[in-house]
């Protein structure tokens, strides 16, 4: 049996009210980094580690890399979904961001692009995807710190869902606020020698 833990990256500025930098470069917050010092304790030692390319969870990894001499690779396939352009919502607050949020999920086109250095819908899905390929490769145990929404969308894709439709891109979106995913929330993606996998929060 192949674990993976997935870790949600612990409290950024962006969580907890700040204004809008570029996603790649939102760090976290105070309450963050003392959230990421006690997965010290509550994570096993495993020393194939995987991070995001975005620097919450990069930051989120570095004490447990610190503490047990580990270095961590960071991952693609594991980064954020990212559908505003910065150039949209720059310096903005949560409140004055989420009209525009709204507006792009009530539009619900899968393979609508906003701007530059941004995703699609589709492309978030195919994400996950090229991530399970890569997957069947890693250890039999690891650990991959992301971001909430992409446990969401692989708990969706694992479930048997579809993705490349507007009612599905919309029940996707309803069904996201509903999964428990706290800042460094772990969830473990499991895999038996037949290839079935199956995804759960785990208890650490």
């Amino acid at each position: 049996m192949k674990t993976i833990y997935l870790i949600r990256h612990a409290e950024s500025l962006a969580n907890s009210g700040g204004r809008s930098l570029p996603d790649r470069e939102i760090p976290l917050s105070a309450t963050g980094q003392k959230q990421a010092e006690k997965l010290i304790t509550r994570l096993p030692a495993i020393p194939c580690i995987f991070t995001s390319e975005f620097l919450r969870t990069q930051q989120t990894a570095a004490p447990y890399l610190s503490h047990w001499g580990f270095q961590a690779n960071a991952l693609a396939e594991l980064n954020e979904f990212s559908y505003l352009p910065l150039e949209w919502i720059d310096n903005m607050t949560a409140e004055q961001r989420r009209p525009m949020s709204t507006a792009y999920w009530a539009r619900a086109n899968p393979l609508e692009k906003c701007g530059q250095n941004t995703d699609s819908f589709a492309e978030f899905s195919q994400r996950i995807d090229d991530f399970l390929i890569k997957a069947a490769d890693f250890p039999a145990q690891s650990l991959c710190f992301t971001h909430g929404i992409w446990i969401a969308m692989l708990t969706w894709k694992l479930l048997g869902f579809p993705t490349d439709t507007s009612e599905a891109m919309q029940k996707f979106r309803q069904f996201q606020p509903h999964l428990p995913m706290a800042n460094t929330a772990i969830w473990e993606l499991q895999q038996n020698h037949q290839g079935n996998r199956q995804i759960r929060s785990s208890a650490l």
